[in-house]
């Protein structure tokens, strides 16, 4: 080996290059956010071959000196941090002076500027083999013009990674997206081989933020949205959840900022991922726009040189955050809110009978310590009173028995209740059951078709969690201990989150360096791995500060026991019975699906059935 010495500034700069600068999409986000650093309130983009033959980002912001011109291609070189207190808390976009020194060390670079309020504008150039910027008069604007040519001119080896024209643009796009995004006051557009992709003008109202949203992802996720907006404890988040029936076959539709800032980190993805637990279909990803604001001191984005990767100084605390407030949304979405994203999307999967979701199902014995009210079919009338009242045990069996003999139709027909369409409820009155399946019912708009199974082991399943919630973790003492010989790591974590286990009705006790002993569990869980699912829990908590897994093994086993307890294909409902089940749907959290992700129901307007039948035509 040689002795050791110090490297060229070009070859430093190509060195630092690679881990700023990966691909024309890439160059678009240093300059792009550099642009809304300086206060610009418009910035255009234009690209060449995908960006590879030329890429220009052109601003309105503050501009640059023209002292500062060169010193700005310089590497560590910025106006946005000056001490370490200024890094623990940054509140720009960029801060760490590398990406112009990078992007001008693989390409030929011009960069035009004018300050503000000064007289003439001047620019600098320099290419990537000698590094040494000229600075001359030019003529521009209030703002700064930068323009990188022939990416990777002097690397013909990282040039040779770069894929096709098209695929290049696709990220460059997609990266023009998350800033356009970010920004709601900043007007952007794009050009591509001289033709206009996108125009955005600034969106300061709501309404114009869902058009921005709209014209960049896709009208239909603004209409299968929910708009949140939560603050709690020094956090804020706002922004657009998509509705479960409104899910994805990838993660295509996710964008996520920190205080302005696009990222992709594990805790959020988990506790978003936790919050559309029990509401998603198994395989399908949820879409969402969320922005969350938080103290910039509580938040590392130093942490990965493409800044995609943030950490919290209090992640417990901001993934339950985000999980109760996404909670608590999907959990408000009723059929009594007037909300287009209810009917679900037309591609999903084969449900029913067709699926066989029937088949060998039969019912439990329902225990009244357990059980709530799985049920409350009363004939006679549609108010069924999910609140209001909890039945006993006895009643609870009563009303199960009562139910099962409730097989024959009515012998004579029953109008409609005389309603106007001011007092009909969301879901209507049931007009008749189809292939002992779905019911019809009418409403106000047409047609709504109720999987009657599904919305009521939706209703069944959310009781049970009530019941249970009410009556606490219920714990029992293992006979014989069971010892786990774990990694001390995982020891330390027994040790530090016992209380939380104790909290979940586990009892745990280290007995050795790398061995803790498991004293209780909770009656429901018995029948479990137990060994396994604390293994499972002390990586979670290790990992993101909170686990879910006896939570979600619990509600695993309460959707069993409401799928079985729910009413079954081919059973016959009394239009009381129906319309009953209706009001239920009305009144029960997430009752647009069942507990496996499924659709509960679907609304045909007026509108849609006269085109079918080409009325008005």
């Amino acid at each position: 080996m040689s002795r050791i010495h110090l490297l060229s500034p070009r070859l430093a700069n190509q060195i630092a290059a690679g881990e700023v600068v990966e691909r024309p999409a890439n160059i678009i986000k240093e300059l792009v956010e550099n642009s809304m650093d300086a206060g610009a309130t418009q910035v255009d983009v234009e690209a060449e071959q995908g960006g590879v033959k030329l890429l220009r980002v052109r601003d309105n912001g503050h501009g640059i000196d023209k002292d500062d011109l060169s010193l700005a291609l310089s590497r560590h070189a910025t106006s946005k941090i000056t001490t370490l207190d200024d890094l623990e808390a940054v509140g720009t976009m960029g801060f760490r002076g590398e990406a112009l020194a990078s992007i001008s060390s693989v390409s030929r670079l011009t960069l035009t500027s004018r300050a503000e309020g000064g007289d003439e504008a001047w620019q600098v150039s320099a290419e990537g083999r000698d590094m040494q910027a000229e600075i001359r008069p030019a003529a521009h604007p209030t703002g700064t013009t930068v323009e990188a040519r022939d990416l990777f001119f002097n690397t013909p080896a990282r040039r040779k990674f770069l894929r096709t024209e098209k695929t290049e643009f696709s990220h460059l796009e997609e990266t023009l997206k998350k800033l356009a995004l970010s920004r709601y006051d900043v007007a952007f557009s794009l050009r591509h081989n001289n033709r206009t992709i996108h125009a955005l003008r600034p969106a300061p109202r709501t309404i114009d933020r869902e058009k921005r949203i709209a014209t960049l992802l896709s009208p239909q996720f603004i209409d299968n949205s929910v708009h949140i907006d939560v603050e709690a404890a020094g956090l804020h988040i706002e922004g657009w959840v998509g509705l479960p029936t409104f899910s994805r076959s990838q993660a295509d539709m996710q964008y996520f900022f920190v205080n302005g800032r696009a990222v992709r980190d594990k805790l959020v993805v988990h506790a978003i991922k936790q919050a559309y637990r029990d509401v998603l279909y198994h395989g399908r990803h949820p879409a969402f726009v969320l922005y969350l604001w938080l103290d910039p001191r509580l938040v590392d984005v130093n942490v990965h040189p493409t800044k995609h990767e943030v950490r919290f100084r209090d992640g417990r605390l901001v993934h339950d955050f985000i999980f109760r407030s996404l909670h608590r949304a999907l959990g408000d979405v009723r059929p009594d809110q007037p909300i287009a994203a209810l009917t679900p999307a037309p591609s999903q999967v084969v449900s029913g009978t067709e699926a066989g979701e029937f088949q060998g199902q039969s019912r439990l014995d329902w225990q009244p310590s357990v059980v709530a009210s799985p049920a409350s079919f009363q004939p006679g009338g549609y108010a069924s009173g999910v609140a209001e009242s909890r039945p006993t045990g006895a009643e609870v069996a009563s009303q199960l028995r009562s139910f099962e003999q409730m097989t024959q139709p009515l012998r004579e027909p029953v109008p409609l209740p005389e309603s106007n369409e001011q007092d009909m409820p969301p879901l209507g009155f049931a007009v008749a059951q189809l292939h002992g399946i779905y019911i019809l019912a009418q409403n106000a708009q047409g047609l709504v078709v109720v999987d009657m199974h599904a919305a009521h082991e939706r209703i069944t399943y959310e009781r049970l969690k009530v019941a249970v919630d009410d009556q606490g973790v219920q714990s029992q003492p293992l006979l014989v201990p069971v010892t786990l010989s774990v990694s001390e790591r995982e020891a330390d974590a027994a040790e530090q989150y016992a209380e939380d286990f104790r909290q979940l009705g586990v009892e745990l006790a280290r007995v050795g360096p790398e061995n803790i002993m498991i004293r209780q569990i909770p009656v429901l869980l018995q029948q479990a791995e137990v060994p396994q699912l604390i293994t499972d829990m002390l990586g979670d908590l290790m990992e993101h500060g909170a686990s879910d897994r006896i939570l979600a093994h619990r509600n695993e086993l309460l959707s069993t026991m409401a799928c079985h307890g729910s009413v079954r294909a081919n059973r016959r409902l009394t239009i009381p019975e129906m319309n009953a089940l209706l009001r239920d749907m009305e009144a029960t959290e997430r009752s647009g699906q069942c507990n496996h992700g499924r659709p509960t129901w679907t609304q045909m307007s007026m509108s849609e059935l006269d085109k079918l039948f080409l009325r008005g035509r």
